[in-house]
């Protein structure tokens, strides 16, 4: 049957597939990565259609997901998503990514009235987590780090929560029959973590924030996270094979 192919919408230099990638990458998986923050140049256009494509990843950063002064490709992501759904080509959201997918089905975004948070959190697990396809042989992860600022407000209409964070907010769901998002960073091991605490770190450290010790857990609990969160790249990678039957 062939490699399956992925494009990957990649928002900022700092915030690549990283591990996700990796395991994607072992499973056999091509990732085709846009990144239209670069400007013009080779691959840095989002295509108008998934056509050649067997299913879509969005990645995190720090723009809003409405801000599309900032990020004027934010328009066509979103079409991207409802494209996936539309076409039952799997599609994940990953933090912005999974705020992005949120609005292009119709649910609802906004700052987190709980605060920004910035920690490795439990994983809420909730009960329809155990057949979904795409999470199931996630379960078994207890932690995951977060970096975010803005939640999901309300989900689209179908969409069923999957986890949920300590303070309530929906940590991952189904938001379509073909589009996941999570509000967690299961990709991001503490090399990246690190990039973000040292090009973005400042403004949280005056805010009282212990970023140093956000790192010091990274690193202690990497091989763990690692482990437990590497299924993902053999699930979505078997979502994105049975797409192509």
């Amino acid at each position: 049957m062939g490699r399956s192919t992925i494009l990957v919408v990649e928002h900022e230099a700092g915030a690549p597939a990283a591990w996700l990638g990796d395991w994607l990458a072992a499973e056999g998986v091509t990732l085709d990565v846009r990144r239209p923050y670069a400007g013009s140049g080779a691959g840095s256009t989002l295509p108008a259609h998934l056509e050649g494509f067997d299913g879509l990843l969005v990645l995190g950063g720090g723009v809003d997901a409405w801000d599309e002064a900032s990020a004027p490709w934010l328009p066509d992501t979103r079409a991207l998503v409802r494209a996936a759904e539309e076409t039952h080509r799997p599609a994940l959201g990953v933090c912005l990514g999974h705020q992005i997918a949120t609005l292009a089905l119709g649910g609802e975004v906004g700052r987190n009235p709980a605060g920004a948070t910035i920690a490795v959190l439990p994983v809420g697990w909730g009960d329809e987590a155990a057949e979904d396809p795409l999470l199931r042989d996630l379960t078994g992860a207890s932690a995951v780090p977060h970096w975010n600022n803005d939640v999901a407000l309300r989900l689209p209409d179908g969409a069923r929560v999957l986890a949920r964070s300590p303070d309530g907010a929906v940590q991952a769901a189904r938001l379509g029959e073909w589009v996941w998002g999570v509000q967690c960073h299961p990709e991001a091991g503490p090399s990246v973590l690190q990039r973000w605490v040292d090009e973005d770190g400042e403004p949280y450290r005056r805010r009282g924030f212990d970023l140093d010790g956000f790192l010091a857990t990274a690193r202690r609990r990497e091989t763990e996270l690692f482990t437990a969160w590497q299924p993902l790249g053999a699930a979505f990678a078997a979502l994105l094979a049975g797409a192509r039957r």
